[in-house]
Order: structure tokens, then C-alpha cells, then sequence
């Protein structure tokens, strides 16, 4: 599960920075400044929870079994980012104003990743 979440973690963190590059470049000339500051707000929070799903993993490494709630923290995470920064993405692209319903979706997925992570925490017997 660690190389798993590490490798995913390290994709979605580059993805992340190609997402906000082709914000501030690409799209630019051809969005609304409000559609670039959605776009933007995608982008960010797939680094933040990136940055996260490597935590998780970091721990997952620095114990002896598997948890299950790094585990349901690091897979909340992956789906969250697809829920959050995927419809803030596609809602900047597209305009179309229902994707901002899964949204929430995506935010409900990064409370429960983040909730998990303090249940593995007073879990935690002692790190090497």
C-alpha cells in the first residue's frame, strides 16, 4: 500500500503543478477570471491533499501492520481529489454549473481522509 500511495501521491503532486501552470498560461487568454480562480482552487487543493496521501504513506511505512485508518485516509484522499479538484476543473473548462454539486463530494472525502489520520494517530503504539 505504501508504493502504491507514494507513487499515486507523486503523480497527482505533478499533475497538480502541470494544472496550475496550464491555468496561469494556457488558459489565460481564454477563461474568465473567475473560471481561472476555480481552476486555481482545483489545483491547489490536489497539491494539499497530494502532499497528504504522502504523509499517509510515510506512516503506512513506519508501521508494523497495515492501519486501517491510514488506509481509509489515503484512499479518501485519492477521492476527494477526483471528486474536488476533477468537478472545479471540468466546472472552470465546461461552465456548467451542476458539477459544483460534486464538489462537496469531494470536500465530505478530505474530512474523512483527515479524520482517519487522527484515528491512526491515537493509534499510534510509538515510531521507531
Amino acid at each position: 500500500m505504501t508504493k502504491i500511495f507514494l507513487s499515486i501521491a507523486a503523480i497527482l503532486a505533478g499533475l497538480s503543478v502541470g494544472a496550475g501552470a496550464f491555468a496561469s498560461h494556457a488558459l489565460k487568454a481564454k477563461l474568465s477570471d473567475r473560471a481561472i480562480e476555480i481552476f486555481e482552487t482545483g489545483a491547489k487543493y490536489q497539491m494539499y491533499h497530494a502532499l497528504a496521501l504522502i504523509l499517509v504513506a510515510l506512516l503506512l511505512s513506519r508501521t508494523e501492520n497495515t492501519s486501517i485508518s491510514l488506509s481509509v485516509a489515503g484512499y479518501s484522499f485519492i477521492l476527494g481529489i477526483a471528486l474536488f479538484s476533477g468537478s472545479l476543473y471540468a466546472l472552470s473548462l465546461s461552465g456548467i454549473k451542476w458539477l459544483g454539486a460534486i464538489t462537496p463530494l469531494g470536500g465530505v472525502a478530505f474530512l474523512i481522509g483527515w479524520g482517519a489520520i487522527a484515528i491512526a494517530a491515537f493509534n499510534l503504539k510509538s515510531m521507531p
